[in-house]
């Protein structure tokens, strides 16, 4: 089994990777769909109970973000797999600006989480960890390197 946790501001295509490449195969495990981190958690306890693989779609700017759900995964024996999603700030803005009703973030919201946004690394217990960037509305995927 696996869980996959996304990383990245913002307007930066988690979403719409998530609906291309996991749709049919993993849970996402979203704040913008569940609102609370108790309901979060219930989403996840019952993937990690059947086995079930799930994608962790929030922002996770931060080690510590990201720390709680790969020591969950960790713990029940699930391969944990990152994609960090290129964060420009002013393509994100741009992005953004595009959307409409409750998915149109503040602009104070998506600077804030740039201003705390950490990469990631497979010291944090990734099993593998992507670089994805996004233009020409696609996506490329890079195995991660020391250099990006």
């Amino acid at each position: 089994m696996e869980t996959i946790i996304f990383c990245g501001i913002q307007a930066t295509g988690k979403t719409t990777f998530f609906k291309e490449r996991f749709f049919k195969t993993h849970i996402r495990i979203s704040l913008d769909q569940l609102n609370t981190r108790n309901k979060e958690q219930r989403f996840i306890d019952t993937c990690i109970e059947t086995r079930h693989p799930f994608v962790v779609d929030n922002t996770n700017p931060t080690k510590e973000d990201r720390a709680k759900y790969i020591s969950i995964a960790k713990a029940n024996k699930f391969k944990v797999i990152g994609y960090y999603f290129q964060s420009k700030l002013a393509e994100a803005l741009v992005r953004n600006s595009q959307r409409t009703g409750k998915e149109n973030i503040p602009e104070i919201g998506i600077k804030g989480t740039f201003n705390k946004l950490t990469l990631p690394s497979l010291e944090e217990g990734f099993d593998e960890l992507y670089y994805v960037e996004t233009g020409n509305d696609e996506f490329r995927i890079k195995k991660w390197t020391n250099e990006i």
